[in-house]
């Protein structure tokens, strides 16, 4: 990732938001408007989440310990989880029973000028920040569409200031909407149902990222390009024929583990076996940079025993992702 394009992005957003939620605190205390105590929250939210994220950007980049031999990296998607989980709690419950309330008790929206103000402002101060996620994630994002790119994005920063860009956007639109309403027809139940649906859309993008962050906190292998890659580097044909079986586990955005079992010829000296193996490191290294934690485990290859399909005990998981296991 570039780090620094998501931390750009992050920062943008941070910016952003705590000017954002000043604006609308201000214009609720003047107006009363449930819409924007509930936009408010939510901005105060996202600013949290932002800190989250660099927060745990920088915790991921201590030193592997005797503990943690793995290092930190996981870390991001730690903190990107909790995202999910302030977002779904302050954010979209609190706008969910603040709609409610306001739907029960409704009065009228006073110093009209106020919130209509403020959410234009916001909406032009979140545009800036939400071209800016969009700028640093195409640098990243290639041929993929967006909904590819938030799915398999193994940095979790860029989608996740996406989806709450995003959401910030669509939810000033639906405030707008909820205050214009209650002003035309002098009904104040518009602005609690306004604050329902900002609060419906936060639970959502929330239930989103956290489905998202689950899967990369339980672990996800490389992508299909980057595992064709390495498979393509470790074979020379000469000292190494072939991959028997191999796994890929990210253990951090930037840090890959490679484990593989490689055919090598049966009479190589065991230090032709080394010296094959560390030349396989170096293609693999070469070819996929982030790949850092390299185990390649040599054995002699039998048409026999693969013929006899995959092995589950092979290695932990089930079958492999390419290869013939034997």
């Amino acid at each position: 990732m570039s780090a620094s394009g998501g931390t750009k992005a992050i920062v943008a957003a941070l910016a952003a938001n705590l000017a954002i939620a000043a604006s609308k605190f201000v214009a609720f205390a003047f107006s009363g408007s449930s819409s924007m105590l509930a936009e408010g929250v939510h901005s105060l939210a996202d600013s949290g989440n932002q800190a989250l994220l660099l927060v745990g950007g920088k915790k991921a980049q201590r030193e592997a310990t005797p503990q943690h031999p793995f290092g930190y990296g996981r870390e991001r998607y730690i903190y990107a989880f909790l995202v999910s989980i302030i977002l779904f709690s302050v954010g979209g419950m609190f706008a969910l029973y603040e709609g409610y309330e306001k739907i029960k008790h409704p009065h009228e929206i006073e110093h009209w000028y106020w919130p209509v103000g403020v959410l234009v402002f916001a909406i032009i101060a979140e545009s800036f920040s939400f071209r800016t996620a969009i700028k640093e994630s195409n640098v990243l994002r290639g041929g993929k569409s967006w909904k590819e790119f938030v799915r398999h994005a193994k940095a979790p920063e860029l989608p996740v200031v996406l989806l709450e860009d995003l959401g910030a956007l669509v939810g000033l639109i639906l405030a707008l909407g909820g205050v214009g309403l209650a002003l035309l027809t002098g009904d104040g139940v518009w602005d609690g149902i306004g604050t329902i649906c900002i609060g419906v859309l936060l639970v959502l993008i929330a239930v989103v990222l956290a489905i998202e962050t689950k899967s990369l906190l339980l672990g996800e292998s490389a992508g299909v390009e980057q595992v064709e890659k390495i498979e393509a580097a470790v074979v020379d044909g000469a000292a190494v024929t072939r991959v028997i079986h191999m796994r890929t586990l990210h253990l951090g955005p930037e840090e890959l583990l490679v484990a593989a079992k490689i055919a090598v010829r049966h009479d190589d000296t065991a230090a032709e076996v080394a010296a094959a193996i560390d030349a396989a490191e170096a293609r693999i290294r070469e070819a996929v940079p982030i790949a850092r934690v390299i185990y390649l485990e040599p054995d002699i290859y039998s048409e026999a025993e693969a013929a006899k399909g995959p092995d589950r005990e092979a290695s932990p998981g089930g079958p492999a992702q390419h290869g013939t296991e034997h």
